[in-house]
């Protein structure tokens, strides 16, 4: 199994933790340095570039397709790296953990070391599993407690570092502080598409306007502090993460649902446009930022190439599982107190983003459209019996109640 050292843990008071970056009056530096707006060019029109965009796509798609399948994710001209990865035992890492190991990189994993560190994941077999195991190192260390990270990390030797479960530039700062500068090649950082501003106009694109008030802000600060320090930094923002472990009730919410043959309680009119991307295809286009000289300080947005409505997610859920269309009922989010309770598993507005730049420049594609997907979620999690949560019905009886007279039998 994977090899452990072991540090001490111990508790970092405010006066040892680094302070975060303050919010900038405008938008900081890194919001704006991603690329050129089309509406800024002078030589041609925006729906010039727009159609030579789509053509550009169509041919590297026909391209990918005629080319025979790759085994790994990886190009050959990438040397084996030494990795440090903070949060490779949920979801996201677990799957990228595992690309990485097969691409013939040394990975370390650093956690609390308060649960197991090797998973298996649903595509498994009882010899990849244990090829993996065998190869993943361990580091047990708190990542907020700098004493212990600088005494875990130092003279190590890592190169890159994925940085997968940071949410606060001052947990970024001990890292970068413990790891030191003299090898570290590459950071790579998982950040949100949560930061963007609300915009009347849509899909959010790498250089639009990001939000110091929402409630992924620690994210933008990692971003700024990683800039500050000159280290050769990119940035991934997903959007809605779906696929098999998923610990995030997405597709889960409605699974629970279509198997009770419960309708589905949608706010609004359901016409929401959302998006949502594949964790297998957001760990490969992680791999395929490492040693990219394209995504040097650089934002990627990575989900899915097309957007979906609320309605027609639930639909599209409904085909996964292989059941008819389910009963959708809208209702009025105002008019309820659902308390603590999550009545929809996704905000309740227009929620997408394009993933052009992370196609055009990382030599990457979705693998998953969104019925594709949704059905390997399904067959290899939910539909397995497994799942992170059970299901609370109170908030759609809540609605059930006042929108058909009765709470649903």
């Amino acid at each position: 199994m994977a090899a452990t050292m072991r540090c001490s843990v111990g508790v970092q008071g405010a006066a040892g933790r680094a302070a975060a970056p303050r919010a900038l009056a405008s938008p900081a530096p890194f919001a704006g340095l991603r690329r050129a707006n089309a509406l800024d060019a002078k030589e041609t029109c925006p729906i010039q570039q727009a159609r030579a965009a789509v053509s550009r796509r169509a041919a590297a798609a026909a391209a990918r397709a005629a080319a025979p399948r790759a085994t790994t994710v990886m190009s050959a001209n990438v040397a084996p790296k030494k990795i440090l990865m903070l949060g490779g035992t949920r979801f996201i890492g677990l799957y990228l953990a595992r690309q990485l190991i097969e691409a013939g990189h040394d990975v370390t994993l650093l956690t609390r070391g308060k649960k197991p560190v090797t998973y298996r994941i649903p595509d498994d077999t009882d010899a990849s599993y244990e090829r993996f195991a065998s190869s993943v190192k361990h580091i047990a260390c708190d990542r907020t407690d700098a004493v212990a990270m600088k005494a875990a990390l130092a003279n190590k030797g890592f190169e890159v570092v994925y940085d997968i479960n940071g949410r606060e530039a001052d947990e970024c700062a001990i890292v970068l502080d413990a790891v030191g500068a003299h090898n570290l090649q590459q950071y790579i950082f998982c950040s949100s598409a949560g930061v963007y501003k609300k915009s009347d106009q849509m899909p959010h694109r790498e250089e639009d306007e990001v939000d110091f008030k929402s409630r992924h802000k620690g994210k933008l600060f990692t971003e700024e502090l990683l800039q500050q320090r000159g280290v050769n930094w990119t940035s991934v923002r997903p959007v809605y993460i779906y696929g098999p472990l998923n610990y995030n009730p997405v597709e889960e919410f409605f699974f629970h649902r279509l198997k009770a043959g419960r309708p589905i309680c949608v706010p609004g009119s359901g016409m929401q446009v959302t998006q949502l991307g594949h964790v297998k295809d957001l760990a490969t286009a992680f791999v395929r930022i490492l040693g990219n000289p394209k995504a040097a300080r650089q934002v990627y947005n990575v989900a899915g190439e097309r957007f979906v409505t609320f309605d027609g997610l639930a639909k599209a859920c409904a085909a996964a599982m292989g059941l008819p269309e389910p009963e959708i009922v809208h209702y009025n989010p105002k008019e309820y107190d659902f308390g603590k309770a999550k009545a929809f598993p996704m905000r309740d507005q227009h929620f997408f983003a394009s993933v052009d730049k992370a196609i055009e420049e990382l030599d990457w594609q979705p693998e998953f459209g969104l019925l594709d997907g949704l059905r390997d979620s399904y067959e290899k999690d939910f539909g397995r019996g497994t799942y992170r949560k059970e299901p609370d019905f109170t908030p759609d009886d809540m609605i059930l109640s006042k929108v058909k007279g009765k709470a649903f039998a």
